[in-house]
């Protein structure tokens, strides 16, 4: 059984050899020796040739993407293209917020469903509610099969303050209203949720490394030890990274003053060491952090300072294996390129960057298939680590450098041996539109829950399991999960709390029986 190539990290363009776009129209021979000024000056020479001669009208531009995403995929995985529309949204992402109107939604029968508003934004303020469809923004229709994500942004957002007048077609009243949003400052959470599980543990789960999340994690360390917190667990499973100082500023909060956080180093050879300061809010304590196979770039950095520290323990599997570290360079279209200019070692001195072929980005990328397939997912002794790259943690222990962090205690893959890609596809959006839909046939089942009430009458009230069968296989998703039932039950369940109750009710159902959690020690959630 293979996995569906569908959790494998998103690529900003497929590579394009440079070859292909040069080699064809080109019919003079290449001087044996050719300077890196003649290389610029032909590159010009050709695009301006193409711009006035050629026998069809062409866009330079698109060529010249071509080109620049040929030449970065001869350098590594981590060296990119951005176009302006996807810089655009990685830039919100990694500043912490964006100007909108506040909802989640997704395209549902070809118009635009809401989720869920933001509670205290522009649309919640303005009277939007779960299950509204937007059909029009002033008179611009936000329907219809040709509806596409980079215009439906573009409407949605814009500057502070600036008004929106929404058409909204409310379905379980059947009437259609107008109403005008005052566009603003959406935070975007990167520490997901902090919540105490048991009588002293406190739990933070940290979706992605972001300009905020050092501020974030600080605010929610705060509020936990005034709950009685005294050991931490932190959660960056599924977390491909992000902004590395956060990364830095948040092991400060755990690491004891002048102890090494991290270094880089760049092709000339000039090291920069990150140590942590006085600062820390939590430096005493028992600290966990889970990690798994997605788990890159800044995941790694905290994962390796608290492991190779001896401040803690690494649970879960191994880790992707990102130690590459990238410069921006925009430019004026608001296009950008992401440049690998140093690598990063953890305090030990090992790299954990996972080996790669320049050119094969994809294999890369997707490399969690062979992981499954020669079983590292669900037995630790199929882990391969190097010999020859072994170092010594401060306390003298074993460590590896050579492809990700190798957690001190091994957890598989939840779901049941035969049933592995089960655990992936509950990860997936799949889940949350499947409980949409439901919701949105009988908005009135859980009407007046409460959340307490809502987790001691579902199992006796809902049986939803059939109906998620039937809208797999309508899906086109073909999944085994006969010895895997209780844990899409409990997916299920937990998006069912997260879209009636928010963030924090999705976490006290979906860590009921996490396996990471119990190797961590807790016994019971609250």
């Amino acid at each position: 059984m293979r996995i569906p190539k569908i959790y494998i990290p998103f690529l900003f363009f497929s590579c394009v050899a440079l070859g292909i776009v040069i080699g064809g129209l080109v019919n003079y021979p290449i001087p044996a020796k050719v300077t890196k000024q003649e290389y610029r000056s032909k590159l010009n020479r050709l695009l301006n040739f193409i711009e006035n001669e050629y026998v069809d009208e062409v866009k330079t531009d698109s060529i010249v993407d071509v080109t620049v995403t040929g030449i970065l995929a001869n350098l590594d995985p981590h060296s990119v293209y951005v176009t302006p529309q996807e810089q655009t949204l990685l830039a919100d992402n990694m500043r912490g917020d964006f100007v909108g109107i506040g909802i989640n939604f997704y395209t549902y029968n070809d118009s635009i469903a809401v989720i869920k508003p933001i509670p205290g934004g522009p649309a919640e303020k303005a009277g939007i509610q779960a299950g509204d469809r937007i059909l029009y923004a002033g008179k611009k229709p936000l329907f219809g099969k040709k509806l596409k994500s980079e215009s439906l942004y573009n409407t949605l957002r814009g500057e502070p303050l600036s008004k929106i007048q929404l058409t909204v077609y409310r379905k379980k009243t059947r009437k259609t209203f107008t109403t005008q949003v005052i566009r603003d400052v959406i935070p975007l959470k990167s520490v997901e949720v902090a919540l105490l599980l048991d009588g002293n543990t406190g739990y933070i789960k940290i979706e992605r490394f972001a300009e905020t999340t050092g501020e974030e994690f600080h605010e929610a360390l705060l509020q936990l030890k005034k709950k009685g917190m005294r050991a931490l667990i932190i959660d960056v499973r599924e977390n491909g990274g992000g902004v590395m100082e956060s990364a830095i500023a948040i092991a400060d909060e755990l690491l004891p003053e002048n102890d090494l956080i991290v270094f880089t180093k760049n092709k000339k050879g000039a090291v920069e060491k990150m140590y942590a300061t006085e600062e820390g809010l939590f430096e005493s304590g028992k600290v966990t952090v889970l990690i798994d196979e997605n788990s890159a770039s800044a995941s790694e950095i905290l994962a390796g300072a608290i492991q190779d520290n001896d401040r803690g323990q690494i649970v879960g599997r191994r880790s992707f294996g990102k130690g590459l570290v990238q410069r921006e360079m925009n430019f004026d279209d608001g296009s950008a390129v992401r440049l690998t200019v140093a690598r990063y070692f953890t305090p030990s001195g090992r790299s954990i960057q996972k080996p790669y072929k320049k050119g094969e980005s994809e294999a890369y990328h997707g490399e969690y298939e062979h992981r499954y397939e020669s079983g590292e997912l669900t037995q630790p002794q199929k882990v391969k680590v190097a010999d020859s790259l072994k170092f010594k943690t401060k306390k003298g222990r074993t460590v590896y450098g050579g492809g990700g962090i190798v957690p001190d205690v091994f957890v598989p893959l939840e779901s049941a041996v035969g049933e592995e890609n089960v655990a992936y596809v509950l990860k997936t959006g799949i889940v949350g539109h499947f409980v949409f839909e439901q919701l949105d046939n009988n908005r009135n089942r859980f009407a007046g829950w409460t959340f307490e009430q809502f987790q001691k009458n579902y199992e006796t009230t809902a049986d939803f399991l059939p109906e998620f069968e039937k809208y797999m296989e309508k899906s086109g998703v073909q999944m085994q999960w006969e010895k895997s039932k209780s844990l899409v039950q409990r997916y299920v369940k937990a998006e069912f709390a997260r879209q009636l109750f928010g963030d924090t009710a999705y976490y006290k159902i979906i860590l009921q029986e996490d396996p990471m959690l119990k190797k961590a020690g807790v016994v019971r959630i609250r």
